[in-house]
């Protein structure tokens, strides 16, 4: 029996209102096929408890804002979508809310979101204003305004703050947006940085909930879409590991000198990529080109049977004090960090190194020298005044180049205890490389992110050389 026109039409109607009725459903069923970043957004806008605190109204429990790190297609800005698409038609339907959502630039959502934002209104059968208009600054769904913004635009008060590609938003629109949310924010990012400001000042906030996630997590990505991202992958695959630290084979960092076996497709066709692959695929964060040192090892605790020195740089107000433990074998340099801060005199320098169970006849090895200070006011002085104090504080010997040393130093393993400075050091480890001119790497390391590395290479040179350390104790 065959349907005529009218039936036909009335069937498909009927059987995109399921497809709709079961897509909305998944709004708020949440289970194994849920996308994980859309589970975490429907968890934080659920969880929250506001209440008053000293008589203003307050957050008491839950999260303030959402972080969601990962490579390329793994669900992050789709998520987004979902959750504001639940949020206007369930979640607060019938209510007035607004919606800001901020990019580097407003141009770019003309690429990204406008595209998103038209896929799934179309699923949900919601008035689509992406169909036919060029610019759409701003759009309702049921009784919530979205608003697009971006090109350094904050915007007025908003309930919730989407910040797409968190990455490329400067931190003082952050902070203003911030300060102007009434309910919930979340950003989401591909890291390609490894030195951030999100990383600073965000992360670590006990208010802020943090995901990360590869295209893996995505079922529904595409097949063109998986196969550009695959194609990136320098090395062939299962050979290796995969760790919030980075990338491992044979249990050491991979790097130079520790390569897994290659790709046998990507490499011969040109298209393998280690950074692309590192962001894009495995959602970690991008290790700066030239980084001089690459194969750190994290460890959990300091080899103390072995016997150490400490070692210090100094660091008076802006820059910090790096202070560690630090023993040297054959082949390994070990070292524990236990001091990264200002430090401004000897007296709560050596009261800091104390607290940290040092002996005082134990060896320190110091800088010996500060282009910016004077010998009165310098390090020079902090030397004698630790002396002065009872401490074995010397003065490093600067013979030979701090290239000379830093390759030196590159000959042996670098084992780096793991602890509450990591990610203090972990920043140092990813960004200390060697200078670029004209695009044009050269054998000399950057003036940055060294604190922590001179301290070490005070320590190596002081282990390999004889003359390398002066005492002045009188």
């Amino acid at each position: 029996m065959s349907l005529t026109d009218d039936e036909i039409l009335l069937l498909e109607q009927l059987l995109h209102e399921e497809k709709v009725d079961n897509l909305n459903k998944k709004f708020t069923t949440i289970d194994e096929e849920t996308n994980p970043n859309y589970k975490l957004l429907f968890e934080a806008v659920n969880s929250q408890k506001w209440g008053y605190m000293n008589g203003k109204p307050a957050l008491l429990s839950g999260y303030a804002g959402v972080v969601l790190e990962g490579s390329s297609r793994s669900g992050k800005t789709w998520s987004g979508v979902d959750i504001i698409i639940y949020l206007a038609t369930i979640k607060h339907k019938g209510e007035k809310t607004t919606i800001n959502i901020y990019r580097e630039t407003y141009n770019e959502f003309k690429t990204t979101l406008y595209d998103d934002f038209k896929r799934r209104l179309d699923d949900y059968n919601l008035p689509n204003p992406f169909d036919n208009a060029k610019e759409v600054p701003s759009f309702r769904i049921d009784k919530t305004t979205i608003h697009f913004l971006g090109d350094g635009k904050h915007g007025g008060g908003c309930d919730y703050a989407f910040f797409n590609e968190g990455m490329m938003i400067k931190n003082e629109i952050f902070d203003q947006v911030e300060m102007r949310c009434r309910k919930l924010w979340w950003m989401d990012y591909n890291p390609s940085f490894t030195d951030h400001w999100v990383f600073d000042k965000v992360l670590l906030r006990k208010d802020v909930a943090f995901l990360r996630t590869t295209f893996q997590n995505n079922p529904f990505i595409s097949a063109g879409e998986l196969n550009k991202i695959l194609s990136y992958e320098p090395w062939l695959p299962e050979s290796y590991d995969v760790t919030t630290d980075g990338v491992y084979y044979n249990g050491l960092p991979v790097a130079d000198n520790n390569q897994p076996p290659p790709h046998p497709v990507n490499v011969a066709q040109g298209t393998a990529n280690e950074f692309m692959w590192k962001v894009y695929g495995l959602g970690l964060r991008g290790a700066m080109k030239g980084v001089i040192f690459e194969g750190v090892v994290w460890i959990d605790e300091f080899p103390d049977y072995l016997g150490y020195i400490g070692v210090n740089d100094f660091g008076f107000t802006s820059d910090p004090n790096a202070f560690c433990k630090f023993v040297e074998t054959e082949d390994t340099i070990y070292v524990e960090p236990l001091i990264y801060k200002p430090i401004e005199t000897a007296k709560i320098l050596c009261a800091a190194i104390e607290s940290h169970n040092f002996d005082k006849e134990t060896t320190i090895v110091c800088d010996s020298s500060d282009k910016r200070v004077s010998e009165k006011n310098g390090v020079v002085q902090m030397v004698s005044d630790m002396q002065v104090l009872g401490w074995n504080a010397v003065k490093v010997s600067k013979i030979k180049s701090v290239t000379y040393w830093i390759l030196s130093m590159k000959e042996k393993r670098i084992c780096i205890v793991k602890n509450h400075l990591y990610k203090e050091i972990k920043k140092e480890v990813e960004n200390y490389k060697w200078l670029e001119i004209n695009g044009i790497q050269v054998n000399i390391p950057i003036d940055k992110y060294n604190h922590f590395w001179d301290a070490i290479r005070y320590g190596h040179m002081a282990w390999n050389t004889d003359s390398t350390v002066e005492s002045e104790r009188n």
